[in-house]
Parts: structure tokens; C-alpha cells; sequence
């Protein structure tokens, strides 16, 4: 049976920054994201018994035995608990511009977890679908609901109670998220050696940890008022926090440019001039700017001003994984 997925990326406003166990993509702290509506992964899945191998093809392209191996390695898992061996034939499109720092790999594992455990006959979803979304891509398991989500830690060494939960789904609270593109060429630290140089050698690490239960506290009330002020301050609070971890690093490291300092200095002017607006960053350069929808125009066109910013793309809180019919 072919069967095929959506799912959609999602950015974190409360980051995870380090994980407790490589292996099992289990993190060091809880985290809170919104999955967006405009971005997305579709993938259909066929497991057959006439294949010698599994073929992965993405936007029209089939992919080398690197990239093909570690799909087989994902697919792998879910072959063991199903019981079964088929090899799949697996035809991804993303619809993700990762250019502009949105990671496609949470909403492709996501994609790929939904259609492949339906495919093969597992009846997953909820908390069972985020669980197996996570070992393809720790953010993926986010991306399994849509509206404002938090993935649990989890503090089981089997990682079993690692899973992400919907807060409030995406009609219930609409934000704007504006990915400001300021660097498409690919960072040289990767997010995964980043994280590991932070927790064994950053003078900051443990301050970093110590606040996150707070900031989740309040990011909760936040979503749960409505109060885009309150949500507003301690994303980027949280976001700062998180790189300043870095720079105590060893040796220390940073994702920004000039050109990410440009945006974040115009989001500070936007609000000396009473318009809400908030930035947050991951492990990149590239700023995503936070507002309400009745400003979105005006911080959008402040931010195509400044000339050092390449491109400006909009966001609203999207869908979770949803299945479509060939």
C-alpha cells in the first residue's frame, strides 16, 4: 500500500540546546515551537517485496547510497517493530526553503514517519508518532502537531517519555513569523557538533539550564493568555541566551553576521516606536522576527529596507501531519 503524509516545519521559541543522549535524540531541556503553515514535506511510502534495496527519491531526483543510507537507517527502525523486512520505495517533495533557515528535516522525518508506520501497517499517532518522528530528527517530533507544541525531555533512560504535545492547536492563536534571510550559504559549525562543543565545554551551560523552567513557565501562561508581549519577551530572552552559551564555549563559536545584528537592532527600533515585534535565532544567521498579524505589513517592509537583508517570508501557526489520498 502506498500512502502518503504532509507535515510541516516548525521553529522553536523556547530552543533545546544539547542533547542527554546522542543516540536516542533525547535533550537536555524541554522545548516550545509553532508549526508553520506555509512550509512543508509530502512523502509517500510504498514497503514492496520485489525490491533488493530501498530507493529514495527527492524532488524528482533519485539520491545517493549516502543519503539513501540514512533513510534505510530511519526506515530500519520502523521495519523492527513492525516485524517485517520489506525494502521501500520512498518519493519526497519539499516544499522548504532552507536557504532562509528553515531546517526541512523536521518536517521531512515527520513526513516520513507518518506515511512509512501507516504503510507498513503500524497504527500510530499522537504521542507513538512523535516518539518515532524524534529518532529521525529531534525537532520532528514537533512537527507531528500543528498550532504551538512542547516536546518533553523526557527523563527515562530508554527515552520513552521523550515526545512532543499540542499546547493549543493553530486557529486558536494567530501570530506572524517572518523568516528574514540575510545568509543562504550553510553554516560551518552543524546544529549537532554546536550542541556537543556547548555541553562539555561552555563556562555558560549550566546558567542556561537553570532558567529554562522558567522560561517555559511563562511561554505556557503566554499561549495560554494570549498575551503576545509576555510570549514576545522571553523568546528573545531565551534566543540570547541561548547563543551567549556559545561564545563560552571552547574554542567558542557564533552563527551571527553583521547582517544578523542589522535586523536585530531594526526589531528594537520597531519597538522604541510602539510596534510589538520580537526576533528569535537558531543555530544560524538568518533572524526570524515574531509579530502580531495587524502589524505584519509594516515590520515586513521595515525589514526589506535594510540592505543587508536578502529576502522576507510569512508565516502563521500551521497544521499538524495530515495523510492525502492518491
Amino acid at each position: 500500500m502506498k500512502i502518503t503524509a504532509r507535515a510541516h516545519t516548525n521553529i522553536a521559541l523556547i530552543k533545546y540546546w544539547g542533547k542527554r543522549n546522542e543516540q536516542l535524540f533525547l535533550p537536555m531541556n524541554n522545548s516550545i515551537s509553532i508549526t508553520l503553515d506555509q512550509f512543508y514535506t509530502t512523502t509517500s511510502v510504498t514497503f514492496r517485496e520485489d525490491l533488493m534495496a530501498d530507493s529514495f527519491i527527492l524532488n524528482g531526483s533519485e539520491m545517493d547510497g549516502q543519503e539513501t543510507g540514512k533513510i534505510s537507517g530511519y526506515l530500519n527502525l520502523i521495519r523492527e517493530k513492525a516485524g517485517r523486512s520489506e525494502y521501500a520505495v520512498i518519493e519526497s517533495i519539499n516544499n522548504v526553503p532552507t536557504a532562509a533557515g528553515f531546517a526541512s528535516s523536521a518536517s521531512g522525518f515527520a513526513a516520513l514517519a507518518a506515511a512509512a508506520t501507516k504503510a507498513i501497517g503500524l497504527n500510530y499517532s499522537g504521542a507513538d508518532l512523535s516518539r518515532i518522528a524524534r529518532f529521525g530528527s529531534g525537532s520532528a517530533c514537533r512537527s507531528i502537531y500543528g498550532g504551538f507544541v512542547e516536546w518533553n525531555k523526557g527523563v527515562l533512560e530508554d527515552g520513552t517519555d521523550s515526545f512532543a504535545e499540542q499546547i493549543i492547536d493553530e486557529s486558536q492563536w494567530d501570530v506572524s513569523i517572518l523568516s528574514v534571510m540575510v545568509e543562504p550559504k550553510p553554516k560551518k559549525v552543524l546544529s549537532r557538533e554546536g550542541m556537543q562543543r556547548t555541553v562539555e565545554t561552555s563556562a555558560f551551560y549550566s546558567g542556561w539550564l537553570e532558567t529554562i523552567d522558567a522560561d517555559l513557565h511563562f511561554t505556557r501562561e503566554a499561549i495560554q493568555e494570549r498575551d503576545f508581549e509576555k510570549l514576545g519577551t522571553v523568546l528573545e530572552h531565551n534566543a540570547l541566551k541561548m547563543h551567549a552559551t556559545m561564545l563560552g564555549s571552547n574554542p567558542p563559536f557564533f552563527y551571527w553576521t553583521g547582517a544578523t545584528l542589522d535586523v536585530m537592532h531594526r526589531v528594537q527600533e520597531l519597538r522604541d516606536s510602539g510596534i510589538q515585534a520580537y526576533f528569535t535565532i537558531d543555530a544560524g544567521p538568518n533572524v526570524k522576527v515574531i509579530c502580531q498579524p495587524k502589524d505584519e505589513q509594516i515590520v515586513k517592509m521595515s525589514m526589506q529596507q535594510i540592505p543587508s537583508v536578502q529576502d522576507v517570508f510569512v508565516c502563521h501557526p500551521g497544521p499538524g501531519v495530515s495523510y492525502i489520498a492518491e
